[in-house]
């Protein structure tokens, strides 16, 4: 279950990262200050959710945490489409310039959503590896099944399901895709409790 959570937060990253430029473009054009803008702040909330992922799977490691780091950026996307215009419109007119401007409006999207999804891998690590001599190739392996997500989300998004459902369905299906997957580790949490009672 837990390499099933890695494929699919990987393939929502990259799907709202591509998702993102479409969210920018009627405001801020598509050029290379928007790309760079997204590229940059995806790296730097998935960079801040490895770091704190790991610090955070060091002091508590149970089911629960695992399921509000899904939770909390499945609440985000769901409700994004409500606000991502309003945000657009008052950075716009800010008239902060060609290269702050997507820059503002992306750390104020994007930033924490991709923040708790990263830091959904290290946590996964310190759930899944049992076995300390094969740590590498588990962690490895993860790591990969994340990959393997973040490329199907990004050829999914791009060439088919834009074209289908549109931006804001999208993000609003990722978004219940992500509580669902905490429900379900949520529950599970519960059953183990029991259990062990």
């Amino acid at each position: 279950m837990i390499s099933l959570i890695v494929f699919l937060t990987g393939c929502i990253v990259m799907s709202f990262e591509i998702l993102g430029s479409r969210i920018l473009a009627p405001h801020f054009g598509n050029d290379i200050f928007v790309w760079g803008s997204l590229i940059g702040v995806f790296l730097s909330g998935l960079t801040v959710g490895y770091w704190g992922g790991g610090r955070l799977a060091d002091y508590i490691a149970d089911l629960r945490c695992f399921a509000m780091l899904l939770l909390v950026p499945g609440i985000f996307l769901c409700l994004l489409p409500l606000y991502y215009d309003p945000v657009n419109y008052w950075i716009f007119d800010a008239y902060l310039g060609i290269r702050l401007e997507p820059l503002m409006a992306s750390m104020m999207l994007f930033f924490l959503p991709s923040v708790f999804m990263g830091a959904v891998i290290p946590y996964a690590v310190k759930l899944q590896v049992k076995e300390l001599h094969l740590l590498g190739t588990q962690v490895g392996n993860l790591y990969a099944i994340s990959s393997i997500g973040s490329i199907a989300g990004t050829i999914l998004t791009s060439f088919y399901l834009i074209t289908w459902f549109g931006v804001r369905r999208i993000i609003l299906g990722e978004g219940i895709l992500l509580i669902l997957m905490a429900l379900i580790i949520s529950w599970f949490h519960i059953r183990l409790k029991a259990r062990h009672l």
